[in-house]
């Protein structure tokens, strides 16, 4: 190949480094980054990474610079990170014309010299190259591409550290809606005013060009919006609490919506249902209360119920002893604690924030998780639990809706249409799948986290509150799984309720849930061949479920559980999603509940329907492994290579669960 000639830079481009360093210490390079100085002008380079790293490198304190000269240096690291980012987009974008995929009668469109579309497993290798998640390799891809194809004004002041990778990312995804030529005009409308601004400007300044050039453009991209970019995203926040989300809304029904939400926490708030929440917490509760159809009377209820039994624990402990003070001299539970306020915006001062900016910096999650349904997994696996449904017809007239409230100003008025009768409990979390439960923390034997798809780390207090409400729930399917010491599973059983003898009378279901404890007992008779025995899961409320427990093939397999056609049995695909977990590509964080089972080697050229020669793959990882250039081998069961077009291998183990 041949290589391209230096490129030449004017003498004032870059500091030149002087030969002597001062007998204060004092670098004189440092002086090149006042204001408008050389150093603090000069577009990003290897020549002045090197010269910004020897000043202000990450182990360096900045001997001697003045605060001007901070702010310069690091105005070069902020540009020098862009340059970096555009040098990445140019390797993605040669991929790109190396995995250039051929259209109708081996048309390829091009825009200069990119193609307009690419082969599926190009998303896979820059998924595996940069950690990434293959939905955001995806972006990515498309990010690189359109800087050059449509945007290089955009992309050249990204090269030049003019702009951030992220800001240039805002306007490639507010000029998308346009065709070519209008896209090309925007550019050139907010090319000279982007330099310095925030990404809430920066946003706000693309989608006015938008309308400029193109006045159906408002339109267009809010039926784009609402089009193809509506879902619903569920994840888990970094503080260990869940986030739900939802993406191209209807305007009207959205404002509805946020009204109803509104109105119910209001509610809320003049019957004191959580009298110490702020508003911001009352309005999740009311968002959560009406997706999950608990009415203002059974929400009420519960609050006064919750209430009395907080009564009685202070009662109670009153009568045990003088209370304990708390800082300051207060008794603990009295007053307000010092040192313990509440930390947050107040809803005077929420619009206050810069709100565009505030997303604009953080964005919502990368990885496209799958909406499955929750689920449990006990020790590793999830399982039913029914107690009595009585409670469902609280909650929905003859027609099968859901009750609409009238409004009422106070607790009273709510009340009245209660009556005496007691409320119906808040329905259980119905458990499918996805929880991994430890036992151990549920026996009371160790305090395991434990784990949850789309959901990450449980700490042991919450792992016990999703089992205890799992076991409310009739819809819940529970399994235990049994791990070796370095959480891979050995042994799986799904429970089932337990036949009860004639001669010993049924469990009653009529306790409050949760008083006993949980148990897993091993039973005086043979389980499956093979297998680890038969065992006894009671639950809280003192109902048996049989499990059954069979081995899970991983570095080895007797073929116990081989199907002989195509398609696998129900025992042997649920083995191999539990060995799994997800779907085998490392990158992929698909459900293997949601996967396919695919065979390493094809069944029409001899592979097994068996664990030793089938894993779950996403549909998209399916085809991906079945195009040109792509291979999966399983050397053991449970261990998947896969060797991509570059002839790199990147392996996938087996599930690793809470251990």
């Amino acid at each position: 190949m041949t290589q391209p000639p230096p490129r030449e830079r004017e003498p004032a481009e870059e500091p030149a480094r002087d030969s002597g360093v001062p007998d204060d210490g004092r670098d004189l390079l440092l002086a090149g980054f006042v204001k408008d100085g050389p150093g603090d002008t000069c577009p990003p380079s290897a020549a002045l990474a090197a010269v910004v790293e020897d000043l202000s490198g990450p182990e360096r304190r900045c001997e001697g610079a003045t605060d001007d000269e901070l702010i310069g240096l690091l105005g070069r690291w902020n540009a020098l990170e862009a340059w970096a980012a555009a040098g990445k987009h140019g390797v993605i974008r040669e991929l790109i014309r190396r995995r250039a995929r051929p259209g109708l009668g081996g048309y390829q469109p091009m825009h200069g010299d990119l193609p307009a579309q690419w082969h599926e497993g190009l998303a896979h290798e820059v998924s595996m190259g940069l950690g990434l998640s293959i939905r955001g390799a995806d972006k990515l891809t498309c990010f690189a591409w359109d800087l050059q194809a449509r945007l290089p004004g955009i992309g050249a002041a990204l090269a030049s550290g003019v702009i951030s990778e992220w800001k240039a990312r805002l306007i490639s995804d507010e000029l998308a809606v346009l065709d070519d030529e209008h896209a090309a005009e925007a550019e050139k409308l907010i090319l000279d005013q982007i330099a310095g601004q925030p990404p809430g400007v920066i946003g706000k300044l693309a989608a006015q060009a938008v309308c400029t050039v193109d006045p159906d453009g408002a339109a267009k991209r809010r039926q784009h919006a609402e089009r193809e970019e509506a879902r619903v995203r569920f994840w888990r926040a970094n503080g260990g609490a869940c986030a739900l989300a939802a993406y191209g809304l209807p305007t009207d029904a959205a404002l509805a919506a946020n009204d109803a939400i509104e109105d119910r926490a209001q509610r809320y708030k003049r019957l004191k249902i959580r009298p110490d929440a702020r508003l911001d917490q009352l309005r999740v509760l009311a968002f959560l209360d009406i997706l999950n159809g608990i009415t203002l009377e059974t929400r009420l209820t519960q609050s006064r119920a919750d209430a009395a039994a907080e009564q009685d624990r202070t009662v109670t402990a009153r009568a045990d002893g003088p209370p304990e003070r708390g800082p300051g001299g207060a008794p603990d539970g009295g007053g307000t604690p010092v040192g313990t306020a509440e930390s947050g915006p107040s809803d005077e001062d929420r619009d206050a924030y810069d709100w565009d900016s505030y997303f604009g910096d953080h964005g919502e999650p990368d990885d496209e998780v799958p909406g499955d349904k929750s689920g449990m997994d006990l020790a590793g696996t999830p399982g039913p639990s029914a107690p009595d449904d009585g409670w469902f017809t609280s909650h929905f007239d003859d027609s099968g809706e859901p009750v609409v409230c009238s409004h009422s100003s106070d607790a009273d008025a709510v009340s009245d249409g209660i009556g005496a009768a007691a409320a119906p409990p808040l329905p259980g979390l119905a458990a499918r799948a996805n929880l991994t439960l430890p036992l151990a923390t549920l026996l009371g034997l160790a305090e395991r986290p434990g784990a949850g798809h789309a959901l990450g780390p449980l700490d042991p207090a919450l792992v016990r509150d999703l089992a205890s409400s799992a076991a409310n729930s009739p819809d819940s399917e529970l399994c235990v799984t049994i791990t070796d010491g370095e959480g891979v599973a050995v042994a799986h059983g799904c429970a089932r309720p337990t036949r009860p003898k004639k001669s010993s009378p049924p469990a009653s279901r009529d306790g409050p849930q949760g008083l006993a404890p949980w148990a897993l007992t091993l039973r005086d008779e043979p389980g499956p061949p093979g297998g680890y025995g038969t065992w006894t899961l009671t639950l809280p409320d003192g109902r048996d479920l049989t499990v059954k427990l069979l081995a899970v093939p991983v570095s080895d397999c007797d073929h116990r559980h081989e199907s002989h056609g195509y398609q696998p049995n129900d025992t042997l695909r649920h083995l191999v999603q539990i060995r799994d977990g997800t779907c085998t590509f490392p990158t992929c964080s698909a459900h293997a509940r949601e996967s396919d089972f695919e065979h390493a080697v094809p069944y029409d050229q001899g592979g097994k329907t068996c664990a030793c020669n089938g894993g779950a793959r996403s549909r998209r990882c399916h085809r991906v492994k079945q195009s040109s250039g792509w291979s999966v081998t399983q050397p053991e069961p449970g261990l998947h290579q896969w060797t991509a077009p570059s002839g790199r291998t990147y392996t996938q183990g087996p599930m690793r669960y809470p251990a």
